[in-house]
């Protein structure tokens, strides 16, 4: 069970990235966020971000309506 979830299907880059790292900053190292994605520009560079930064990616994993699953690992 993550420790956080968002959902950024709605947004486009650079705000889907944008999100995800306010979302990051309010846990505590160790946590792990879930965020839901959906897009191809989004599945490519919010995982890759996240590495820059960082952080862990647990799995990214494909949904049956389109979007994807990404759980992070949060490493401040």
């Amino acid at each position: 069970m993550p420790d956080a979830t968002i959902d950024i299907t709605r947004e486009i880059c650079p705000m889907t990235y944008v999100r995800v790292k306010l979302a990051v900053e309010a846990l505590e190292d160790g946590a792990t966020l879930e965020v839901l994605l959906r897009g191809s520009e989004p599945l490519l560079n919010v995982p890759r971000s996240a590495r820059e930064d960082g952080h862990e990616v647990l799995s990214l994993l494909p949904l049956a309506d389109g979007t994807a699953r990404l759980t992070l690992r949060v490493h401040h």
